[in-house]
């Protein structure tokens, strides 16, 4: 019907959330963290673009919700981004085992 079947885009979406959340989990550094961060959000977004296009087809519901993930993801980038320069600054690092410890 749409030519691309449901099952290759899930296929797809669940490689891109695993590959991100193995990343997430695996990384020590803080930017690599973020950015997998970003690629889960994006197979989210990926999911729920295609089950609006699949299931509901004369629907915007999936896409409204895809625009609220991106606008959060973009605001949680842009804090995260800051909080990331000030833990540079101050511990002259971006690893996350090398910021838990408090300097006095």
């Amino acid at each position: 019907m749409f030519g691309v079947p449901i099952s290759h885009v899930l296929i797809v979406s669940t490689a891109l959330f695993f590959i991100g959340a193995y990343g997430f989990l695996t990384r020590t550094h803080l930017i690599m963290v973020l950015m997998s961060m970003e690629l889960m959000l994006n197979s989210t977004c990926l999911n729920f673009i295609i089950f609006n296009k699949y299931l509901f087809p004369g629907t915007q519901d999936g896409l409204l919700f895809t625009l609220f993930i991106i606008t959060i993801a973009a605001a949680e980038a842009a804090i995260a981004i800051a909080i990331i320069l000030n833990l540079y600054r101050n511990f002259q690092s971006v690893s996350p085992e090398e910021t838990t410890t408090l300097k006095y």
